[in-house]
């Protein structure tokens, strides 16, 4: 490929493009692209290689497959391209360095995409207009991100809490956090797990701060009193977990034990025949058979 040549944009036919090296594409992604081209239009153009066939010139795709493929399904006749000049070697190597460079960006990144487009200077419809969003979810978001309510952002990317709700968690003292989320356990917004969740998510937001982070870091040295306190709740858990494990091992074995007794009885062995439940679990079995050994 020339070093100094500037690819220009231009309008080439669909039908011309050949994708030389195709990757099989997620459906859900793919219509979730095709909707998105549909209702915003093209964000980025691809990138094509020019060629000159038997009947004319003609382009390999060398990144794009996913919106030229979408172009096509939305019945569009061109696509904005980058023509660069480039032979079929070169072409693979910028597609697989295309596909390496693609990864997943959390969707707190994209969200905080939308406050750089309002620092740079554009109206909240406009961005709604480039990202195919609400104006109400974007003035929402950029409220959100002003006030740093970064928890709360991913809670509603994740689809924990809807928007409306986290401007009021973020507006309200803590009995307004309260009101608003029995507003929306009475508005069936949240319900059940969700609830819960949006419950603990308050909680940790009150002790750790609105950043995705625990809060502040303490350079505070310990005093000898919180250590002894710590180390004391510590062994509390531990004596907790052991008495957990003996009654669990108790119970295990009282359950073996009169199962051993069951499985002796010919009687009630030939019932279980009868009835069709002449098996057990494996581990059980072999528990079985190792007390017998025993």
């Amino acid at each position: 490929m020339k070093a100094d040549a500037i690819p220009a944009v231009e309008l080439v036919p669909v039908d011309q493009i050949t994708v030389v090296n195709p990757r099989v594409r997620n459906k859900k992604v793919f219509r979730e692209i095709v909707a998105n081209i549909e209702d915003v239009g093209l964000k980025r153009p691809i990138t094509v290689a020019r060629r000159n066939g038997s009947e004319g010139p003609c382009y390999e795709l060398v990144c794009g497959q996913g919106r030229l493929e979408a172009y096509r399904s939305l019945g569009q006749k061109e696509i904005p391209a980058l023509v660069v000049e480039a032979d079929s070697e070169d072409c693979l190597v910028m597609s697989l360095v295309e596909n390496l460079a693609r990864r997943q960006h959390r969707a707190i990144d994209l969200l905080h995409d939308i406050e750089g487009l309002k620092r740079r200077g554009y109206g909240e419809a406009d961005i709604a207009d480039k990202t195919g969003l609400t104006l109400d979810y974007v003035r929402a978001v950029i409220k959100l991100l002003e006030n740093g309510e970064l928890k709360l952002l991913r809670a509603v990317e994740s689809g924990l809490i809807p928007v409306s709700i986290a401007v009021e968690i973020a507006d309200a003292d803590d009995a307004g956090v309260q009101q608003a989320l029995q507003q929306a356990y009475e508005s069936k917004q949240l319900r059940g797990r969700k609830l819960l969740m949006a419950r603990r998510l308050v909680e940790q937001r009150h002790k750790q701060g609105k950043g995705l982070h625990s809060g502040v870091r303490r350079s505070a040295s310990l005093s000898s009193n919180t250590l002894v306190r710590a180390y004391r709740d510590n062994v509390d858990k531990k004596r907790s977990l052991v008495r957990k494990s003996e009654l669990t091992r108790n119970r295990l074995t009282f359950v073996t034990e009169a199962l051993r007794k069951l499985v002796a009885d010919e009687n009630f062995v030939t019932l279980l025949r009868a009835e069709g439940l002449d098996t057990m679990p494996k581990n059980l079995a072999d528990r079985l058979r190792i007390q017998e050994a025993a």
